[in-house]
Formats: C-alpha cells, structure tokens, sequence
C-alpha cells in the first residue's frame, strides 16, 4: 500500500493535500481498497462551508455505499467532475486523478491536527 508521506490523514481514511490556503481531498488507497471497485460518487457540496468530520458526499462501492467526512473545516471550491465519467480514477489513483473535492480551508492550522504517513500507517496496521 501507498503512503504519501507529504499528506495528512485521518481515522476515518481520507487523504489531505494542502496548497497554500487550499486543499485537495480523497480516500486514502487503504480505503479505496477496503470499498472493492467503487462505481459511483456522489458530492453536491460545492459552494458549502463544511465543519471538520460533517459528510460532504458519499462513495459507492459494488457492495457498499459509505460516507465521506471532511477531514478539516473549509469552503468546497471543486469537485473533481472526471469522477463523474470515471469513477474507477479512485480505484486506481487515488492519491492524484482520484481525488475528491478541493476546498479553501477555514483554518490551515487545522491540518496538524491530522496523522502523518506513518502514524496513518500504523493506525491501518500496514
């Protein structure tokens, strides 16, 4: 399994990438591993402010449908749309074209709150 040390993580397995006052977020490849072959995502939050661990969108695997939390408060900017066609991209990347929303964050701050690579890693037992 991967685990991108430049990225922050949380217990419930999505990936953060910060950029200034910007940042990209996705499931980590455990998690996407853990779903099986996911076939449909659903994220209506562009425009909403979202408070750290709330549901911004859902992720459907063949025999799963599970929620995803954002990982730390922010404004949602983007989502990635090539998603809609590809959902696989998950699957198969999911550290780079996998990746899920792209907010402006509430406080950057926030992030060192999360789990580095390897407490991530420890965490899933990996």
């Amino acid at each position: 399994m991967n685990f991108p040390s430049e990225l922050k993580y949380t217990k419930d397995h999505e990936w953060v990438k910060v950029e200034g006052n910007e940042a990209y977020i996705g499931i980590t490849d455990f998690a996407q591993r853990e779903l099986g072959d996911i076939v449909y995502i659903d994220i209506n939050s562009v425009g909403s402010e979202v408070a750290t661990e709330e549901v911004f969108g859902t992720v459907e695997a063949v025999k799963t449908v599970s929620d995803l939390f954002m990982p730390v408060a922010g404004t949602v900017l983007e989502v990635n749309d090539e998603l809609n066609d590809n959902p696989e991209l998950v699957n198969s990347d999911p550290y780079g074209k996998g990746w899920m929303v792209k907010i402006s964050l509430s406080d950057v701050a926030e992030v060192e709150t999360l789990l580095s690579a390897d407490a991530y890693q420890a965490l899933v037992g990996a």
